[in-house]
């Protein structure tokens, strides 16, 4: 019942409260500026009350709980705002490296190779037989090659830079998730009696969280005592409760997703090297290994199937002969292996994911995992079935989506020009005559036709007619025969040449049948050859069909791209080998004569066609399209640049948002302790007053 005992329980339990407000005020005041510390409070309750005269009277204060100061909502919104920030900056930080790799502004990039390569080519048209002008050509040839392979190296070795790093970050995302969830089960074993909230834990864990959102998206679901679940926003689990889900970067060549029908026990081969992730899609139902004269059909994405590569003609069909076959991106080949005995069926509907790079997997169980690999689709849109923020995504970007794209585009950039030189040197004439020569592009199957299936690399430039040979006496220098191959002996008149239809062995006996006794056609290694009988040798004239250029014969550049570009062996050995000229209608090789130079030359201002699957088909000169592709690296940059400090403004509003509610405030905090500080003082007066009451009692029993 109320009375002087009642008022030194009031003042007991006012100095307790107090006391334990001071502790935190003080404990706020230690830890202002703490990293990842949350403003705490005591939560003050009024205590029972008691029914008596005059009414009722309250029994003082109780300290219920130290409160945390923390917006959650605010929280998960600057955590997914932070994550894009990442992802924006870390690709921005990577993109200023390619600015540097392409900087023009160096007297050694590779335009001021490229105009060097020209020039010279202007001035052997003037002076064709002018063995110092050749000899540069040679050195500035060299020069352009080796400025684009440096380009085609840093480009690379920024990707295995980026796999190094993608690994160390995976690691650490592994450790976050089972320090969060070591960290929830601590939180329910404190929280679960329902007296106490473990600020402190609290605290710790929404700093991993933002660790882990800087590195990747997240959803976060807090059920409270600990019951936190974290999902990626496409709905990975990552952890729940007391339980870590991990990631892993590894390398998985090919994962099949086959119907319940099928049987096939193999997995595609890829041979190449891409930054791309291919969907193979099965379209007719099959057996491998293939019976004799069968076709396994099939179709390939980049984009996870929304849309199929196809050739310049708009054919997505491929069809695999038991060869590997070139896809349609020219980046590899793909080949399927043969299934066993029982299990070699494949149906109409399979896919294969092929994998030509590390990816990154989100294992469910120990032996099942799901391919989580952030992609850029080919519209450009983000597939939402992936990780799409944090620094993980921005590192995966730069990997695939822009390193990806320039090393295409520098490819592409190389194979046309290898080829649109090829094709005018391949039908020029040099200072000497052939004895011999061997082609330095092969095939696959020479059974085959060259357009599709054999293999060739230049097999979609191929084109319909015919090319010319002329044969010489040795010794004498007349020319014995000048005409063009017959690919049917048995027809009358000479027969053309159709990559449709034609394969390297039909077009070595079309040289064998055309030229009997004076020159001999093999196919080493499926390598085109041909040999001059003892008292000939022999040169080639116009060449309708692009053959002499795709199979390497007579041409000036070796490779088909960025990687293995390089002066054809037999030019870099003999300068005499530089055809300047050509053989005329007589079949004559002039002395003087400037056809080819000059066709070369032109090709500086001359436009051509150049494809990648990410940009298409464009038209315009070789410096252009290296210019554009420099540009399109500056461009790059500047948007990853805008995108970083636009997310990173929005980042900073919410952090401040939530600095405003969880911060410490020092001037607050020196007004709480002055506050609770005379409360306390207050509290022992009553209590010092309510024993002067007890002891006036106690002296009226006097």
């Amino acid at each position: 019942m109320p009375g002087i005992a009642s008022l030194f329980n009031i003042g007991k339990k006012s100095l307790f409260a107090n006391q334990a407000a001071i502790e935190v005020v003080g404990n706020n005041i230690s830890n202002a500026n703490t990293q990842g510390y949350s403003r705490q409070a005591v939560r003050f309750e009024d205590g029972y009350y008691i029914s008596y005269t005059p009414g009722q009277l309250g029994t003082g204060v109780n300290a219920a709980e130290v409160v945390r100061y923390f917006d959650e909502f605010t929280e998960i919104m600057y955590n997914t705002k932070n994550s894009e920030q990442q992802r924006w900056q870390k690709l921005y930080e990577n993109l200023q490296n390619v600015e540097m790799i392409f900087n023009e502004a160096n007297a050694q990039g590779v335009n001021s190779a490229l105009s060097a390569f020209w020039a010279d080519w202007q001035t052997l048209s003037a002076n064709p037989e002018n063995q110092s002008v050749r000899a540069a050509l040679l050195g500035h040839a060299s020069n352009l090659e080796q400025a684009i392979g440096v380009v085609y190296s840093d480009l690379q070795r920024l990707q295995a830079q980026t796999n190094d790093t993608i690994a160390a970050e995976v690691g650490e995302v592994n450790t976050l998730l089972k320090s969060i969830a070591t960290l929830n089960g601590q939180i329910t074993v404190t929280e679960e009696t329902g007296k106490n909230n473990a600020n402190g834990l609290r605290d710790q864990r929404a700093a991993l969280v933002r660790q882990l959102a800087e590195k990747l998206d997240i959803r976060y679901i807090d059920s409270g005592l600990g019951n936190v679940t974290i999902t990626t926003q496409a709905g990975h689990t990552l952890v729940d409760g007391v339980s870590a889900f991990r990631l892993a970067f590894e390398s998985v060549p090919s994962i099949p997703y086959l119907s319940s029908s099928s049987t096939y026990n193999g997995l595609p081969n890829f041979n190449g090297a891409s930054s791309s992730e291919y969907t193979v899609e099965i379209l007719e139902a099959a057996t491998v290994p293939l019976a004799s004269g069968d076709e396994l059909k099939f179709r390939v994405s980049v984009d996870g199937g929304k849309t199929w590569l196809a050739d310049e003609n708009g054919v997505s069909e491929l069809k695999f002969t038991g060869q590997p076959i070139l896809l349609p991106d020219g980046r590899g080949t793909l080949m399927f292996p043969n299934g066993t005995t029982g299990n070699d069926g494949l149906q109409a509907g399979d896919r294969f994911q092929v994998l030509p790079n590390k990816s990154l997997f989100w294992y469910e169980t120990t032996s099942s995992k799901i391919n989580v690999t952030p992609q850029a689709l080919t519209n450009g849109e983000d597939n939402e079935r992936r990780l799409t923020g944090g620094s993980l995504a921005g590192y995966f970007q730069f990997r695939d989506a822009s390193v990806g794209s320039y090393l295409e585009k520098l490819d592409a950039f190389a194979k046309s020009l290898a080829w649109e030189v090829n094709r005018l040197h391949s039908q020029g004439a040099g200072l000497e005559r052939f004895e011999e020569v061997v082609g330095t592009y092969g095939v696959a199957n020479s059974s085959l036709p060259l357009k599709a299936g054999a293999g060739l690399v230049f097999g979609d430039k191929l084109e319909s007619g015919n090319f010319m040979i002329a044969v010489y006496d040795k010794n004498t220098g007349a020319q014995v025969q000048f005409s063009a191959l017959d690919f049917d002996s048995t027809a009358p008149g000479v027969q053309n040449f159709d990559p449709a239809l034609h394969s390297l062995q039909q077009v070595i006996a079309a040289i064998n049948n055309t030229f009997p006794g004076m020159l001999t056609a093999s196919a080493p290694d499926n390598h085109l050859q041909i040999k001059a009988s003892g008292d000939y040798d022999f040169a080639f004239g116009s060449d309708s069909t692009g053959l002499l250029a795709a199979l390497g014969i007579n041409t000036f550049f070796d490779g088909s791209d960025a990687r293995t570009l390089a002066l054809n062996n037999n030019v870099r050995g003999n300068t005499a080998r530089i055809n300047t000229g050509h053989i005329n209608g007589a079949g004559e090789m002039n002395e003087g004569d400037n056809t080819t130079a000059a066709a070369i030359a032109a090709l500086q201002n001359r436009a051509v066609s150049t494809r990648t699957v990410t940009g298409g088909t464009t038209r315009q000169t070789l410096g252009e399209y290296y210019s554009t592709l420099v540009a399109k690296a500056g461009s790059d940059t500047q948007s990853s640049k805008f995108n970083f400090e636009y997310q990173q403004a929005l980042a900073n509003d919410l952090r401040a948002r939530q600095e405003s509610v969880s911060g410490v405030n020092l001037d607050e905090e020196m007004t709480n302790l002055i506050k609770f500080q005379h409360a306390y003082t207050a509290a022992a007066k009553l209590i010092t007053t309510a024993e002067s009451m007890l002891q006036v009692l106690l002296g009226l029993k006097n």
